[in-house]
């Protein structure tokens, strides 16, 4: 499948589900325009404060997460390459009254889109598996950047991903898989709505490793700073899975293992 196809492919998917997630209790836009916010406390923790800071998010979908680093005080930009997500973006933003500008793009195409830097690029759950090659996002990433700011990348664990459905136990798919992964599941609807099937039911994902992420980086120019392994995630990745608050663990007993991770990388100044 040639990189067009899989762009194709994937965008008719996220413009079918940007209504579906609008209206879903897992997003609860209307708890979020009547003050919540989405950001994690470990990516609150790991980013620090952005009061007064330009950040742009890099596949926003339709904006949350951006929409909660402007709650926290930051100019905020997001990208996406659904202009449904951008649209519905921009309506949530003006609902809520918090300023921000969001702008439709495929992520390869972000810097001559947006025509400035910014202190912070933000970027994550879920984001990089859509990405065929991390070595141009990676370049991306960095010309974003002016001298000092940092990219910080939220994440799934890409090992994680490798482990059955069930118990988290066995190894049932490459980790170094070579090539897209692609999926067509016409009975399964959206992880924010699985009762609601689409109709666009086929994606093209990639696999990508912790190595190939920090490689990608580091070849960029950017410092990495810290990698931080996470034993929790944000939803029900196995049906063993136990909540804890707003984080999904797995049940005492069985073996811990990295659910998510996170890195933070400088751009150094000159």
């Amino acid at each position: 499948m040639t990189e067009p196809d899989h762009h194709a492919v994937n965008k008719a998917l996220w413009d079918e589900l940007v209504p579906i997630h609008v209206a879903s209790d897992f997003y609860d836009v209307p708890g979020f325009k009547a003050g919540n916010q989405t950001l994690r406390d470990f990516e609150l923790d790991e980013v620090g404060d952005v009061n007064g800071r330009s950040l742009v998010h890099l596949q926003c979908h339709f904006g949350l997460d951006t929409l909660s680093w402007a709650r926290q005080g930051a100019e905020v930009t997001g990208l996406d390459f659904s202009g449904k997500a951008v649209e519905a973006a921009r309506a949530v933003a003006e609902a809520a009254g918090l300023p921000a500008r969001f702008v439709t793009s495929d992520v390869y195409d972000a810097a001559a889109a947006l025509g400035e830097t910014y202190d912070i690029v933000y970027t994550g759950l879920g984001a990089l598996c859509w990405l065929p090659d991390l070595d141009r996002w990676a370049d991306v990433v960095a010309s974003l950047l002016r001298p000092g700011g940092f990219l910080y990348l939220a994440e799934f664990h890409p090992f994680a991903d490798t482990l059955d459905d069930a118990e988290g136990r066995t190894v049932v798919l490459d980790y170094f898989l070579d090539g897209p992964r692609i999926w067509d599941e016409p009975e399964t609807g959206s992880y924010a709505d699985p009762d609601t099937p689409v109709q666009n039911s086929r994606s093209v994902e990639f696999v990508h490793g912790l190595g190939e992420v920090v490689s990608a980086l580091t070849g960029a120019g950017l410092r990495i700073e810290f990698l931080h392994e996470h034993d929790y995630t944000l939803w029900q990745r196995f049906a063993v899975l136990e909540r804890h608050g707003t984080v999904y663990r797995l049940p005492e007993g069985h073996p811990r293992l990295p659910l998510m991770y996170s890195i933070r990388a400088t751009k150094p100044s000159p």
